[in-house]
């Protein structure tokens, strides 16, 4: 199960149309995008399709195109987390499990729990599901870091977790992972410009913003790291270290839905409490992209 989410894969935008309802002709573009650009999995409902402003219904209905027009292509995650980990659970047991893979949760936001409460959350969020879980652990959107002793006492104790999307930022943290994960336990970079230096410690790839717009450079860049070397592979990331650091200036996905907007993609269009990239972030991109290589 854990092979099929090694590589390049890719957290999903939700498009908007004009009037802020969902774009569903344009996921369903963005689908084909991705996958004809290379990605091995594509992740729904991540943060990075701005879930929290989308209501229940809306959420059922996003995660239905994507696994209706991905048609089996490629693996699925959904991305299904929260802060009260009773009703995440019961979320869990209703959820219909047709067409995806796996589940992708993120750490409880706000509560701030100790690395006790983090260990008894996931454990009853993997007994729950009705998929493999990932554990996803983001402090600088959820207040608190899960440790690598934590991360570790949950592969080895918890059965059905079979990764991390991890997210900290500290390289020493993903490594302490790497070196005491059980055989099998996937450890991928939340954050795109870590990816490469994760993969040359051991690390199996990476869940991407950046892969919306750039499906296939990207993937190719996380390919030739898999398969040739990461020194190689960092050549095709010079071509796009600028354009990811310009995705984050104004957040995420502010910035990837300007660039697929530059790209005619998407309309860059968010729902608050974001906002729409700023008209020096728009320039800067199409700066920047225009120098990417095919």
């Amino acid at each position: 199960m854990e092979n099929k989410f090694k590589g390049a894969g890719v957290a999903l935008v939700t498009p908007f149309d004009e009037a802020g309802a969902v774009d569903f002709d344009t996921l369903r573009r963005l689908v084909d995008s991705v996958v004809e650009g290379g990605v091995d999995f594509i992740v729904a409902l991540g943060t990075t399709a701005e879930t929290p402003t989308l209501t229940n219904l809306e959420r059922g209905e996003v995660a239905r195109c994507i696994r209706e027009r991905n048609a089996g292509r490629v693996p699925l995650v959904i991305g299904m987390g929260g802060n009260d980990t009773m009703r995440l659970c019961a979320e869990l047991r209703g959820f219909d499990p047709e067409g995806f893979d796996a589940v992708l949760s993120s750490t409880p936001y706000y509560n701030k729990p100790s690395q006790e409460g983090l260990f008894r959350h996931y454990k009853a969020v993997a007994e729950a599901s009705p998929l493999p879980v990932i554990l996803y652990n983001v402090p600088a959107r959820t207040g608190v870091n899960m440790s690598a002793e934590t991360t570790l006492r949950i592969a080895a104790e918890v059965p059905g977790v079979i990764g991390i999307k991890e997210a900290c930022g500290e390289i020493s943290q993903m490594q302490d992972i790497i070196k005491g994960a059980p055989e099998g336990f996937l450890v991928l970079s939340g954050d795109d410009a870590m990816t490469l230096p994760l993969m040359s410690v051991g690390g199996h790839g990476v869940i991407s913003v950046l892969a919306n717009a750039l499906p296939e450079q990207f993937s190719r860049m996380v390919h030739t790291a898999q398969t040739e070397s990461v020194a190689r592979a960092q050549a095709i990331w010079a071509d796009l270290e600028d354009v990811c650091h310009l995705l984050f200036a104004e957040g995420n996905p502010t910035g990837v839905k300007v660039a697929l907007e530059v790209r005619g993609v998407c309309r860059a269009g968010v729902r608050l409490p974001l906002v729409e990239g700023s008209s020096r972030l728009r320039e800067a991109l199409k700066e920047a992209l225009g120098r990417v290589a095919d």
